[in-house]
């Protein structure tokens, strides 16, 4: 039954297409050819490419790579790559002058990458699905979560390129400080960590490989643990080694808004601005919850504030 909906909606789709798309642009949407990048074999990466498969028009059906170094010999049919990852990504932008769409990767590697690319490519020709959440959105799940700790830690290499004012001010405006402290060199990590916890209500998880890498952040966790700091961290994974809670999008999730931007392209012949995804994941520890003696409302009440707060802060 679930799959003749998904069906039907799919007919529907094209059905609408047809009423604003004049016949021969729709045609060419209808059978726009993609080819999908992935940048490993692992588990996300192929739930996010049988979800964007599911999520296209019949005829619209996309193939998909494994990285393997190379892109394939022949694309003189490909009209559209979907890069998934990083190594996707770079792979696609530095060997083939065809569009570009980047998902599942951090905002700080698609800005760095686009000051590597050749001439060739356009600035048109290339854009993003971001992994990572916007600020804003980070925010308000703090204050719908941990409205009592209005002292947020972060720790950045520069590297990431955040925007430390402007962050400190949209804190600010929500009621809370930041206390922000860069690292420099990787031996200096735990010294600073120290250091934030102890002026910190909270420790704010970034993108950032040379803090956050997988050496990295089990000591990472104990330490805020034995501080009685919650970390929020960015992803399911995350919550599941101890962080107090996540806000993230899934595979499919980001597959879904994919899907819509391939239609986008199909239609139009462009890629839109790199954007934030648009769903959400909410996830929480409650055994690390109890654990730091903290109360946390249900994921549908933390949803719930969030949607309150949005568009009453910057």
């Amino acid at each position: 039954m679930l799959q003749a909906k998904k069906f039907v909606w799919k007919k529907i789709r094209v059905l609408l297409l047809c009423l604003l798309v004049p016949a021969p642009t729709l045609c060419w949407a209808e059978n726009l050819k993609v080819l999908v990048v992935l940048s490993d074999n692992s588990a996300p990466y192929q739930s996010f490419a049988n979800s964007l498969n599911n999520s296209l028009p019949a005829l619209m059906r996309a193939s998909v790579q494994a990285q393997h170094e190379q892109l394939p010999a022949d694309l003189s049919e490909i009209e559209l790559i979907v890069a998934v990852g990083m190594r996707a990504t770079e792979l696609a932008a530095s060997q083939s002058s065809i569009p570009v769409l980047a998902v599942m990767i951090p905002q700080v590697g698609y800005e760095e990458l686009l000051e590597q690319i050749s001439l060739k490519k356009s600035p048109r020709s290339i854009s993003a699905i971001y992994l990572d959440q916007p600020w804003a959105r980070r925010l308000d799940f703090w204050r719908a979560t941990l409205p009592s700790r209005r002292r947020i830690g972060l720790l950045y290499s520069p590297g990431t390129h955040i925007d430390i004012e402007g962050l400190r001010g949209n804190i600010a405006a929500r009621g809370g400080s930041l206390i922000a402290r860069p690292v420099l060199l990787a031996d200096e990590l735990f010294a600073e960590l120290e250091s934030v916890l102890a002026s910190s209500d909270v420790l704010f998880a970034v993108p950032d490989s040379m803090i956050y890498s997988s050496n990295n952040i089990r000591n990472i966790l104990l330490t805020s643990y034995r501080h009685g700091i919650p970390l929020i961290g960015l992803s399911q994974a995350y919550v599941n080694a101890g962080a107090l809670c996540a806000i993230f999008s899934t595979p499919e999730q980001l597959a879904e808004q994919t899907g819509a931007t391939v239609i986008y392209f199909s239609q139009t012949g462009q890629l839109p601005e790199p954007q934030y995804p648009v769903a959400f994941t909410i996830a929480v520890n409650q055994q690390v919850a109890r654990s730091l003696g903290i109360e946390l409302l249900s994921l549908e009440a933390i949803r719930n504030q969030m949607n309150k707060a949005k568009g009453r802060a910057p």
